[in-house]
């Protein structure tokens, strides 16, 4: 029988005075709140523009909108959520700054939203201004994130995809305003090359190295696993930063076709280590049923491995209809929003229970705070509009598409009920951690 001791240690290390590094409950919380009325607003508005999805190919529009709603108000507002959180508690560092992370908060939430709006109704003048919202609350995340990651001991893994992430995240910022100035005359670079740069950093960078990363943490935590091997750790990051790097050079021009071939190669051998050493995880952890929250994040995974043949398809001109789209879907849908809606079922029933614990000898478990109906429903909703919408892309049906974004928006409309079940009783349970600062 495998000794159990070292899951114990993995799982103590990380728990082990968790409770004094907690920020107040209203400054994660606030972020994965706004994620969650994102990734309703996103399925509205693709329900919006349903009728361009099929040959949806970038420009202003409620397509381009509905994915950055994604992409800005989902995946990156969990991402800095979850990181100014658990970051800070799996390093054993001290809270600082709590006005801080409220900024940005302040900056980028209302920016998402202005862009969203001058996406969809092709407005310049609302994406610049929402541009600049997002700049600043991202610039501010990253130095604050800069500051956890210089202050961390140990996990080199973990470190080394942050530092990775900002590294890409500069380059999406770069690219970003480079495309946003191209609707109003003052563009940085090429759009093709800009396009290019901008998908890859962002998508398997900024966001690809912080969910890979965040994952060696939050696997073994929620499974009851030991620490995945740092060295297989490292050599992922390694295989996907020269794979990012090959990408960035293809998209300036240098020898586009093999380059573009070896950053699939080198992206593929990073995802290979790291879903072996998350298959690891999960077979030896303690923990065996980890419901539908991991049949997501497992979703998720599988989507990440098509997305990289999806991508050799586009890089080889493969004769698959609208096969460009279905590598975005497959990137952005099927990988990271399944990938960050199933730990998001797992980590806020998690930070409820420690806001709730406070003080208290015999704290609330993490499931009391979950309904499992609301999630059925995600889960089904989620999985049916993903499926209809690949088979829009492929069938060129606008009458699809709106039927696939129907079913996400009653998925999103349901995953924001679990949510204010959640907060509901963690107020109820803990009202004084749960209050919102009157300074934040």
């Amino acid at each position: 029988m495998r000794d159990p001791r070292p899951v114990k240690l993995a799982a103590g290390s990380f728990l082990g005075g968790a409770k004094s590094r907690l920020l107040p409950a209203s400054i994660p919380f606030r972020f994965f709140g706004a994620a969650v009325v994102f990734h309703l607003l996103a399925w509205i508005a693709a329900f919006a523009g349903a009728a361009d999805w099929p040959s949806f190919a970038g420009g202003l529009g409620w397509p381009l909108a509905a994915l950055h709603l994604v992409t800005l108000g989902v995946l990156a507002m969990t991402a800095i959520g979850a990181s100014l959180q658990l970051l800070p508690v799996a390093t054993r560092q001290p809270v600082r700054r709590v006005r801080l992370p409220a900024l940005i908060w302040w900056l980028y939430a209302p920016g998402v939203a202005v862009l969203a709006l001058g996406m969809g109704t092709a407005t310049p003048s609302l994406l610049v201004l929402g541009g600049l919202g997002i700049g600043a609350g991202l610039l501010l995340y990253a130095w604050l994130l800069a500051a956890n990651l210089r202050g961390a001991r140990g996990m080199a893994g973990i470190v080394a995809h942050g530092w990775a992430a900002l590294a890409a995240l500069s380059v999406v910022l770069l690219t970003a305003t480079s495309l946003v100035g191209t609707y109003t005359g003052l563009p940085l670079l090429d759009r093709d090359a800009a396009l290019a740069l901008h998908v890859a950093f962002a998508g398997y960078g900024f966001m690809g190295l912080l969910a890979m990363g965040l994952a060696y943490l939050l696997v073994p935590m929620f499974a009851l696993a030991p620490s995945p091997d740092p060295r297989m750790q490292i050599a992922s990051w390694g295989g996907a930063v020269v794979g990012l790097g090959c990408a960035g050079a293809a998209a300036l021009g240098v020898q586009p076709l093999a380059l573009r071939i070896v950053a699939v190669g080198a992206g593929a051998l990073a995802v290979g280590l790291h879903l072996e050493l998350m298959r690891r995880a999960l077979r030896d952890g303690m923990r065996k049923d980890l419901g539908l929250s991991f049949a997501l994040v497992r979703t998720g995974w599988t989507g990440l491995v098509l997305s990289l043949a999806a991508a050799l398809g586009v890089v080889l001109d493969a004769p698959v209809p609208g096969l460009a789209a279905l590598f975005g879907l497959l990137l952005v849908g099927v990988w990271l929003l399944s990938f960050v809606l199933g730990m998001l079922q797992r980590i806020l029933p998690f930070l409820a229970s420690m806001h709730a614990a406070v003080g208290k000898h015999r704290p609330p478990t993490p499931s009391s705070f979950t309904r499992r109906r609301p999630l059925a429903i995600h889960f089904a909703c989620h999985l049916a509009a993903l499926a209809g919408l690949a088979l829009a892309i492929v069938a060129a049906s606008p009458l699809l598409a709106e039927l696939a974004a129907a079913a996400g928006t009653v998925g999103a409309a349901s995953f924001a009920t679990f949510f204010a079940q959640l907060v509901q009783r963690m107020n109820s349970a803990a009202p004084a951690a749960a209050a919102v600062p009157a300074n934040a």
